[in-house]
């Protein structure tokens, strides 16, 4: 059997930047104004450091403003809810990214849902979320599934009546995952680490979203021969037994033997999250101004 299609998570990512670049300029001369964002970090996360820095990069490279607003992590939960309040009560500002994690001692959920909700560009705060189960259109979803769909949009021509099996029930990825896949037309199975049989629940989809954040979980004879599998995982290996490095979810070299395309990681769904992140703060500024959506991206 050939080997599966390697996904190409880079190159989609240059595709949507330029799609971007083109709805914000079209909005520019529509309104006279550009998509605002602004990012807080609270803290020194490494991790948090590189993607803000991706982030902004982005941003300045499809038109979109932004500004950093950096914290120590001595700053009190209340400091930052009345910094949440001022940039939710901002007309100049389109977007908030909240960079989690928060120091320890603060209440995510509290301050995520502080954000104005129309400001939320995560599609974290409640309202959104619920509005995105809902099905209403011009939701702010949360932005890795509304990545991974892209991606398999890349190799799926018809999602109707297939079947997906989707690994983790987190809020940010694998519930909405399987709300979105729900919405094309496939039958979904959600399975967790209480699941049982979840081999077989893999064994029979068509489609296989992993996002349970467990290093080579998904082996070769979990795979449907000509299933498509997108990974998630983000996992950092230090000589466990297969060497070192960044991994996902998936037995990439075994299940590319067996799947018909799929997403490598590093490379593959992880810069869809930041092209999504700028799409979300595009719909944002539209919805806020009232703007007619550009269906190119489904605004």
């Amino acid at each position: 059997m050939q080997e599966a299609r390697i996904i190409d998570g880079v190159a989609l990512a240059a595709q949507i930047d330029e799609e971007v670049t083109a709805v914000v300029s079209q909005l520019e001369e529509k309104s006279g104004k550009r998509p605002h964002l602004a990012v807080v970090v609270v803290g020194e996360d490494p991790a948090s450091q590189i993607y803000v820095a991706n982030k902004v990069r982005r941003c300045k490279k499809v038109g979109i403003d932004s500004k950093e607003l950096r914290y120590s992590a001595d700053l009190s939960e209340a400091e930052l809810l009345s910094i949440i309040d001022d940039l939710s009560n901002d007309d100049d500002i389109h977007g908030i990214l909240l960079q989690l994690p928060l120091p320890k001692g603060m209440d995510t959920h509290k301050v995520i849902h502080a954000i104005n909700p129309a400001k939320d560009v995560d599609g974290f705060h409640p309202l959104n979320f619920g509005r995105f189960m809902a099905g209403l259109d011009h939701a702010l979803a949360p932005c890795t599934p509304q990545g991974c769909l892209r991606l398999l949009r890349m190799v799926v021509d018809d999602f109707e009546g297939k079947d997906a099996t989707v690994i983790g029930c987190s809020n940010i990825v694998g519930k909405p995952m399987a709300e979105l896949l729900l919405q094309q037309g496939c039958s979904v199975t959600s399975v967790h680490h209480l699941s049982r049989d979840i081999e077989g629940k893999c064994r029979a989809a068509d489609i296989i979203v992993a996002a349970a954040g467990s290093p080579h979980l998904v082996k070769a004879d979990w795979v449907k021969p000509g299933a498509v599998i997108i990974d998630v995982g983000i996992n950092r290996l230090r000589d466990l037994g297969k060497g070192s490095g960044i991994v996902g979810d998936v037995d990439f070299d075994e299940v590319k033997k067996v799947a018909s395309a799929i997403t490598p990681v590093p490379g593959g769904v992880g810069p869809q999250t930041i092209s999504y992140l700028l799409v979300n703060t595009v719909r944002a500024f539209n919805n806020q101004l009232d703007i007619v959506p550009d269906e190119k991206l489904g605004l």
